[in-house]
C-alpha cells in the first residue's frame, strides 16, 4: 500500500496522545470486570465512545465484550495488555461512526487471533501438521486483517478509482476530442 494511501487511515506526522486504558479485574479465565485506569468512570466512558467512533453505550459494552473475547493470551485468561493494544489498534484506525467503528473492532479481533495462532507454531505439537495448520490459519487471518484495513480506506471515500488513457489511436476520417471533458449534470426545468 502507497505511503500516500495509508496517510488516509493514520496521520503519520498528527501528534498522538495516549490511547484509552482499560484495567481488569478478573472473574474468570475467560471475563474480567473493565474499570478505569484513573477511578474516573464517567471520563473513562466518553473516551471510550470517541475511541469508538460512538454516541452509544450499548455500542461500548458490546465491543468491549467482544475484545475481552479475542483478547486472550494462547490457552490463558483475557490479557489486560492485549485488551489495551486492542484499543490502541482502535483509536489508531479513529472510527467516525458505528460502521467504521464495529470494522475497526473486527481488525482489532483479527489481529490478536491472527497473533495467537502466530504464538502457536513454535511449539505447535504434533508436528509437520499442526506447524502446517496454524501457518495456514495464521495466513488467512493476516490477509484478512488486510482486507480490512483496505475496507476501511474505501469506505472513508479514499479509495475512488481513476481512469487514466495513455494510448489513443484515431483512425483515417475519425473524430475525437482532445483535452478534458466536463458534462454538465445539472437538470433542466421544462
Amino acid at each position: 500500500m502507497a505511503k500516500n494511501n495509508m496517510q488516509a487511515i493514520v496521520p503519520l506526522d498528527a501528534p498522538r496522545k495516549p490511547p484509552v486504558r482499560v484495567k481488569l479485574r478478573g472473574l474468570s479465565v475467560e471475563y474480567g470486570k473493565l474499570y478505569p485506569p484513573d477511578g474516573e468512570p464517567k471520563r473513562w466512558w466518553e473516551e471510550l465512545k470517541t475511541a469508538l467512533g460512538t454516541a452509544s453505550s450499548s455500542f461500548v459494552a458490546a465491543s468491549l465484550a467482544q475484545l475481552q473475547a479475542a483478547a486472550r493470551l494462547p490457552d490463558g485468561p483475557v490479557s489486560e495488555a492485549a485488551m489495551n493494544a486492542a484499543l490502541a489498534i482502535i483509536q489508531a484506525a479513529a472510527p467516525k461512526n458505528e460502521i467504521e467503528g464495529a470494522l475497526a473492532v473486527q481488525m482489532a479481533c483479527t489481529h490478536c487471533a491472527a497473533m495467537a495462532v502466530l504464538s502457536r507454531i513454535g511449539s505447535a505439537q504434533g508436528g509437520y501438521r499442526s506447524v502446517t495448520a496454524y501457518s495456514s490459519a495464521a495466513s488467512k487471518l493476516l490477509r484478512t486483517y488486510v482486507l480490512q484495513v483496505e475496507a476501511l480506506r474505501r469506505l472513508r471515500g479514499s479509495g475512488a478509482q481513476h481512469v487514466s488513457v495513455e494510448h489513443v489511436h484515431i483512425s483515417d476520417e475519425a473524430r475525437a476530442v482532445i483535452g478534458t471533458v466536463t458534462v454538465d449534470q445539472t437538470p433542466t426545468a421544462q
